[in-house]
């Protein structure tokens, strides 16, 4: 199944080329006060909620995806948990060119470790990216994300993927310079997601999935999840084992090599394999 967060945080499935409108499913959700859980509650809930939401689509009210704004369609992670230089000609193509790197500490990924970007970060894909500092190089970075569905800690990697609820397309945007990783990576909108989520059962190997990023109409990077160094069920292992992980976090599990400078008024066409298409611009921003 396809989920979606839309307009004014009404939850969809996507079916074709129309979303049904089964928002009613969220009164089933416990109500919470002050101090709020540090998880997606909506995530957390979605095994019990399939069978509901399954049984509203025939008579759900259809919109065309294409007249609506889709948000991120997790709303509430606790950690956005990313991998860098994951594939091995990304580390190649960092290591060779200073203006990737700025003298900055490129490892392997598993002497690098993962990093953590900002919650704040977070943006669907009909907002649009805008530019912290259209001054500096701005990279898009096309990733496979998976979403967490349950607490995991110290998980095997033989069943991590026990522990995935689905799976989106990220956008990791970059300022590329001399600070530090995270520091560069979260400003407001720099971290896209979408445009759905399709649940795992639709995606039983998600270690086999196309993937290409489009810049007006131009490809720039091409390649296979199979590509990667650490795979889905690697990442969770890893990740898990630093910190304990809730439903709704995020794995952006790495981007393949070919980035390239991106500018206001750009198109960045994203597409992963039976996952769907990223459709963002790029706006401008003060300098």
């Amino acid at each position: 199944m396809k989920i979606c967060r839309y307009d004014d945080n009404r939850l969809g499935v996507v079916d074709g080329a129309d979303v049904l409108d089964v928002s009613a499913v969220l009164q089933e959700l416990s109500s919470c006060r002050y101090p709020l859980p540090h998880h997606d509650m909506l995530v957390e809930a979605l095994p019990r909620l399939l069978p509901a939401i399954e049984a509203m689509k025939p008579r759900a009210k259809r919109t065309p995806v294409d007249a609506v704004k889709l948000l991120a369609p997790v709303a509430n992670p606790g950690k956005v948990i990313a991998a860098p230089v994951n594939y091995t000609k990304h580390l190649q193509e960092v290591l060779g060119d200073a203006n990737l790197h700025h003298d900055n500490q490129i490892n392997h990924i598993e002497r690098a470790g993962l990093f953590l970007k900002a919650v704040s970060s977070l943006e669907g894909m009909s907002r649009g990216v805008e530019l912290s500092h259209p001054e500096r190089r701005n990279d898009p970075e096309l990733e496979l994300v998976a979403v967490i569905g349950r607490v995991a800690k110290n998980v095997d990697v033989a069943d991590a993927l026990a522990y995935v609820a689905g799976y989106c397309i990220g956008l990791d945007m970059t300022i590329r310079g001399p600070e530090e990783r995270s520091f560069r990576k979260s400003p407001d909108t720099y971290t896209v997601l979408g445009p759905w989520l399709v649940t795992a059962d639709e995606l039983p190997d998600a270690g086999a999935l196309d993937m290409s990023l489009h810049v007006n109409g131009e490809v720039r990077q091409r390649a296979n999840t199979r590509d990667l160094i650490l795979g889905v069920p690697q990442l969770i292992a890893f990740a898990s084992s630093f910190y304990t992980l809730h439903p709704g976090d995020l794995i952006y599990t790495g981007t393949p090599e070919g980035v390239a400078a991106i500018k206001a008024g750009d198109r960045l066409v994203g597409t992963i394999d039976r996952i769907g298409t990223l459709d963002v611009r790029i706006v401008g921003g003060a300098q």
